[in-house]
């Protein structure tokens, strides 16, 4: 099955009802006086967001929120406000007299022509490239493999500044026509059009209001299948929850208000539905997701028989599903099912009823984690997580052994997409000083053939890495990646930037980042963590990080930091936090729990109201992992860890960037806005509390090269400045890569 989704869900990478109404209504005062005040510390004058008398009642529990007007970020007070904050920010990283060759450094590193992985679809072979600085991959073609490519569709055309992105694709088996998806300034809503693939030019269809959707076409290429919500109010359709998603059907060259409604669940408000086409044509697969639940449903529709009914085949959540393919009646998953790390299933739908599945195990559960499988040459490419890296396994569809495809080292592993019948697939391998590099790959032979590798402009041979085990608090080992110079002194005194997640299953693995080859230029130590809550050891990893272990989570990353600062790494003084999303969370909780560990925090578009982050888009489906405060069994778990609501008065924090967007409608913005005032009016020490607001642009997801370099130039300033090395960060820049070859 070729599929070809860009997209970064909330509701399956990141993000639920309501177990409890005994939220009392807020009591509210009367506002203050709009007038922009400011407020004075040791070295800064910040804009003194007012404070008003708000407070909610939480099971009897009352709450202050006296930022709660910063949750519209519309209104003249926040945008006077935002305003504010972006100049105070600009002033102090404009400051920095190595900005600019940070900056430089960054766009020569970056400037270099990357591909993704190729797939073939209809005898033609598809890619996505940039040729170094574009702000947005381009979707190239070649009518066989040897012929001379085009540009099918160029994203870059599509707006001034870069910010409308490419958000999925998907093409009809004989590869003449492609539906794609546009979004604009990093917003989850999405356009879907049709092109020509021979003309490349786009017919009429035009599809809006679809979130959280691929698309998937029917056998005889004439329309495909996607999901949608309902028309919001456009005035706030950033803040708006997201609820009743319904299944449609387009037909090509009809209007959207035309589709024929699939399938949809009145009684469900809850329900996403992802509809795919089996590559025989028979079958339409519905995957039917709540939030980030980590279980989901599966129904089928016969696409055979004229109006068949849809089939709820796998209907009680009672584990994750994931449908590889099928073979006729036999339909193939990965689950978790009695297998925490994974294993493949088989289930014969025509011997199979609701209450009765007609099941059988062909891959067994093994100590690694199955992280995905793919059917490709009538075999089954599986992928494994051995300690957060790849391990990539061949088996027949009975589970017998083929190969194991040997990678060229620790690292990262994508692609092995295509169909039964192919000969030929394509992968990507990268590390974290290795560029992705793309192979072809014979199926019948297990051959490798160097596709396409990079030209970056460092040296990787300058870098190491290592992973070393560090004891948490409760005593469990946890996965730590260090990459640095080789030959580093470990006297405490390099400057490193930590980094997490650990959350929703979502495991992370060794990867190239340009950024990352500059901060090890400049003398930084990189650690990467993979925390309980994410998905490198299988689902009771992830458990052992959710609601009330959900601060096994930030027991694992303060462990990390500790074991950096007592092997002689780094020290409390050099030491800098970093994450996004859930990875924002962390940061914030780990700096109000710890803000003696740490020097610096850059906590990224994160979740960092945890008492109301369901009242918001997608918020709802993140109550899987988290819970929610009108539960009143969750509430105290909430509220002891909520970044916003545990900043103490006078307390010495670390030097705080507060990174998000101003249209990111997966993590509202107005979290970062309440948590950087709040932060701002407690803290009066020397160290700096900003918060940088990027504009037209959303969640990270479709993000302009030119935001991306710009934005990691700002971090880098900000961090030579507060962490003091500006003088190494100079020289490392300065440095020749290649004068020791």
């Amino acid at each position: 099955m070729v599929r070809r989704e860009l997209r970064s869900l909330s509701i399956v990478a990141m993000s639920c009802a309501l177990l409890s109404t005994t939220v009392a209504n807020p009591v509210i005062a009367q506002q203050e006086s709009s007038k922009m005040e400011t407020k004075q510390t040791a070295k800064f004058v910040y804009p003194a967001a007012k404070r008003t008398d708000h407070v909610d009642v939480y099971h009897g529990k009352k709450i202050e929120d006296p930022y709660r007007w910063l949750e519209n970020p519309h209104s003249e007070e926040s945008r006077q406000w935002i305003s504010e904050e972006n100049k105070l920010t600009r002033s102090f990283v404009d400051s920095v007299k190595l900005r600019s060759k940070i900056n430089q450094r960054l766009k020569d590193l970056w400037n270099y022509e990357k591909y993704a992985t190729p797939f073939l679809e209809g005898g033609k072979l598809f890619y996505f490239k940039n040729t170094g600085l574009q702000n947005q991959d381009v979707v190239f073609v070649k009518d066989n493999e040897n012929a001379e490519a085009r540009v099918l569709l160029d994203p870059n055309l599509l707006s001034a500044d870069g910010t409308v992105a490419l958000a999925g694709l998907e093409l009809t088996h004989d590869a003449k026509l492609m539906a794609y998806g546009i979004s604009k300034a990093g917003s989850d809503w999405q356009e879907w059009h049709v092109r020509d693939v021979e003309t490349g030019k786009d017919l009429d269809d035009k599809l809006e209001w679809v979130k959280f959707s691929n698309a998937s076409w029917s056998p005889d290429g004439k329309g495909f299948y996607y999901s949608c919500y309902d028309k919001p109010n456009e005035e706030t359709k950033l803040e708006d929850r997201n609820y009743f998603q319904k299944l449609y059907y387009h037909q090509v060259g009809t209007k959207q208000s035309e589709d024929k409604l699939i399938y949809e669940r009145k009684d469900q408000k809850e329900w996403g539905f992802d509809g795919t086409v089996t590559d025989d044509g028979k079958y339409l697969i519905i995957t039917i997701w709540k939030g980030t639940e980590p279980k989901n449903r599966v129904f089928y529709k016969d696409l055979s028989k004229a109006d068949a009914p849809v089939v709820e085949l796998l209907h009680t959540a009672d584990a994750k599903y994931n449908f590889i393919a099928n073979d006729g009646n036999i339909f193939w998953f990965s689950t978790d099912l009695n297998a925490p790390k994974g294993r493949i299933i088989a289930i014969d739908v025509n011997a199979s009823t609701p209450d009765k599945l007609s099941l059988k195990e062909v891959l067994a559960e093994r100590e690694e984690t199955l992280e995905q499988v793919n059917y490709v040459g009538n075999r089954f490419f599986c992928k494994y997580l051995k300690d957060a890296f790849t391990q990539m396994q061949e088996v027949t569809t009975i589970g017998a052994p083929i190969r194991k495809i040997e990678l060229p080292g620790i690292g990262t592993a994508a692609g092995f997409s295509g169909r039964k019948e192919f000969d030929d697939t394509y992968y990507t391998y990268t590390s974290f000083n290795t560029p992705p590099v793309i192979y072809k790959y014979e199926i019948e032979s297990g051959k490798s053939t160097l596709f396409f590798k990079p030209k970056v402009k460092f040296n990787p041979d300058m870098f190491e890495t290592t992973q070393v085990f560090v004891t948490s608090k409760d005593g469990t080992k946890v996965p730590l990646f260090l990459v640095h110079k080789k030959g580093i002194k470990l006297d405490g005194t390099n400057p490193t930037y930590l980094y997490g997640y650990g959350g929703f299953n979502i495991a992370l693995r060794p990867n190239f980042s340009v950024a990352l080859i500059e901060w090890m230029e400049m003398g930084g130590v990189f650690a990467q963590a993979c925390l309980r809550g994410g998905g490198e050891y299988g689902e009771k990893w992830h458990e052992a990080g959710m609601k009330k272990q959900k601060q096994n989570v930030f027991d694992d990353f303060i462990a990390c930091g500790e074991w950096l600062v007592d092997h002689k790494y780094t020290s409390p003084k050099k030491l800098a936090i970093a994450g996004g999303s859930n990875g924002g969370l962390l940061v914030g909780a780990a700096m109000t729990q710890r803000p003696d560990l740490f020097a610096a925090a850059l906590p990224t578009v994160g979740v960092l109201d945890m008492l109301r982050f369901h009242k918001f888009t997608i918020g709802w489906g993140w109550v899987s992992d988290y819970g929610s405060a009108d539960n009143e069994d969750d509430f105290p778990t909430l509220l002891a860890y909520s970044p916003l609501h545990n900043i103490k008065k006078d307390l010495a924090y670390p030097a705080t960037l507060v990174i998000t967007a101003d249209t990111d409608d997966r993590v509202v913005p107005a979290h970062s806005f309440k948590f950087a005032a709040e932060l701002q009016n407690a803290y009066s020490g020397e160290n700096p509390v900003l918060i940088r607001i990027e504009t037209s642009a959303g969640h990270g997801a479709g993000k302009p090269t030119s935001k991306i370099i710009d934005e990691w130039t700002d971090k880098f300033a900000f961090l030579v400045k507060v962490l003091d090395f500006e003088k190494t960060a100079e020289a490392g820049i300065s440095e020749d890569p290649f004068a020791a070859q």
